[in-house]
């Protein structure tokens, strides 16, 4: 069967568009960042990898929430680039990456406070560390115990694979058993949302989820703010990190350089976080 050269020259272009188009997806999949973990650190990471994409359309950059444990889990296994977490990795964690040839490289990216919440309705004003704990293991089970009314409390909390649970059961709990009859939630939004839709609730978020469908209350006399977090005088606050094996580079690096550049930065801020420049 004879072909012919129109024939032929149309394979060739197909041949060579095969190839371009291989290669393409190949210099994409180069160009990829994979970002898990803390849904506190979420309203910061995907700001921010909208804009960066925007800038460098070459890079494409997945963002996905389940909390600082799987962040880090997912680190130190290879299957994402950077770690988001909004605590410090846990020695046992930087000993598994280390037998696994990974380097936990912290990257603080931001400033948080662990806000308490009740239910607008709510007339509580403030708490004490003490009287939280004392709700949260159990021991204070009604409002009226602390100057509210007499209505039973809802106890609302993160799950344990979250970075913002370790922090407050650390600084709150101290590490005391968790009252069984809490509502354990996925998510900062989830336990805001519960917290506003329910009376007699109280949880726990981060700075940035604070809304006017919450309450949030004072803590030792304090409220979170921007300026009790920067003057240390609000107990709960938390830096916020973005894990990296070793210290980033190539393409990594320029997306942190980007989140803690004055752009960057100004999302953090606008997002209800504290800039770390």
């Amino acid at each position: 069967m004879k072909i012919s050269k129109k024939s032929n020259s149309i394979f060739l272009v197909l041949i060579t568009l095969s190839f371009v188009l291989t290669s393409f997806g190949i210099l994409a999949a180069e160009k990829a960042i994979v970002l898990k973990g803390s849904t506190t650190v979420l309203p910061i990471a995907q700001p921010c990898a909208e804009v960066f994409m925007d800038q460098s359309p070459n890079i494409d950059i997945s963002v996905q929430g389940g909390g600082s444990g799987v962040g880090i889990a997912s680190l130190i296994d290879g299957t994402c680039d950077i770690g988001n977490s909004s605590r410090p990795a846990k020695e046992e964690e930087i000993k598994t990456a280390k037998e696994k040839g990974v380097e936990i490289y912290a990257n603080i990216i931001a400033r948080d406070a662990i806000a308490v919440i009740v239910n607008p309705a709510n007339q509580v004003e403030g708490l004490t560390l003490d009287q939280i704990k004392d709700i949260y293991l159990g021991k204070i089970s009604n409002w009226s115990e602390i100057g509210g009314k007499d209505q039973a409390i809802v106890v609302v909390s993160r799950d344990s694979a979250s970075g913002t649970f370790e922090t407050f059961n650390e600084l709150v709990l101290k590490k005391e058993k968790l009252r069984p009859d809490a509502l354990m939630q996925a998510s900062n939004a989830a336990v805001a949302t519960t917290v506003a839709t329910t009376r007699g609730a109280i949880g726990y978020v981060g700075l940035g989820y604070v809304t006017d469908k919450v309450k949030a209350i004072k803590v030792n006399n304090t409220l979170p703010s921007k300026e009790t977090v920067n003057d240390n005088s609000y107990p709960l606050a938390r830096p916020l990190f973005m894990y990296t094996n070793g210290q980033p580079e190539g393409t990594i690096k320029e997306f942190l350089d980007f989140v803690l550049g004055a752009e960057g930065q100004k999302l953090v801020e606008e997002n209800g976080f504290l800039s770390v420049q």
